[in-house]
């Protein structure tokens, strides 16, 4: 029991410490994402106590398991990080404040229709796929361009920025030309926002102007 204790205290210690050591780090446009699924309430209110607001969970079933997103604490906010399925998108609406992984227009039509008839106002990011990557979903650069015009007129949504994730086994060039180009197209759409850079690659993300980086494995142990 007392060893089970002490190692409960130092993950506790270990996830603070990770946090603010890369909170320090970010430069102050760039917001932290805590991806904390896997993670109990208990962890998550630890980061919560330090000021963290932001936490990302790719399974609404997950999420809701957790006794602190059941009870919603008014400064906590949700983002949904995960492959939408097209039968799950009123649970997300419902429960989620942002959505960074709209796949479709198809999508996007639907999330628009669900959130009009529940009179919610999702902030959503679309997903883009820049690289061939059988395992990554999104929106192809032309795919995007072409609907925009009709994808500025969906109603009942904001579109504020682009989603995207690299291809695993890239050089730090490589994610670093990715994410240049995501924000290029992002700035040509006067979009806010880049959801660019996870645990292995936050820090090219960084550079390349990322807004929101997601981080998991290098914060919760």
């Amino acid at each position: 029991m007392g060893n089970s204790i002490q190692t409960d205290f130092f993950i506790k210690d270990l996830n603070k410490f990770n946090y603010l050591k890369i909170k320090n780090l970010l430069p102050e446009h760039v917001n932290l994402l805590a991806v904390s699924k896997g993670c109990n309430s208990n962890v998550i209110e630890e980061l919560h106590s330090l000021g963290q607001n932001d936490f990302g969970e790719s399974r609404f079933q997950e999420a809701f398991t957790k006794k602190i997103f059941k009870e919603k604490n008014k400064d906590i906010r949700l983002h949904f990080i995960g492959r939408i399925q097209t039968n799950k998108i009123r649970k997300i609406v419902q429960n989620f404040d942002f959505i960074h992984s709209v796949d479709s227009y198809e999508k996007l039509v639907k999330i628009s229709r669900i959130a009009n008839e529940l009179n919610r106002n999702p902030i959503l990011m679309i997903q883009v796929k820049l690289a061939d990557d059988p395992e990554k979903g999104g929106m192809t650069e032309n795919e995007l361009i072409n609907k925009w015009d009709e994808i500025i007129q969906i109603s009942g949504i904001k579109v504020n920025g682009l989603m995207t994730i690299n291809p695993k086994g890239l050089t730090s060039k490589e994610n670093l030309s990715l994410f240049k180009k995501c924000k290029s197209i992002a700035d040509s759409l006067s979009l806010e926002h880049c959801s660019m850079g996870m645990s292995q690659d936050w820090n090219e993300a960084v550079e390349a102007g990322s807004t929101w980086i997601r981080l998991g494995s290098l914060i919760f142990k």
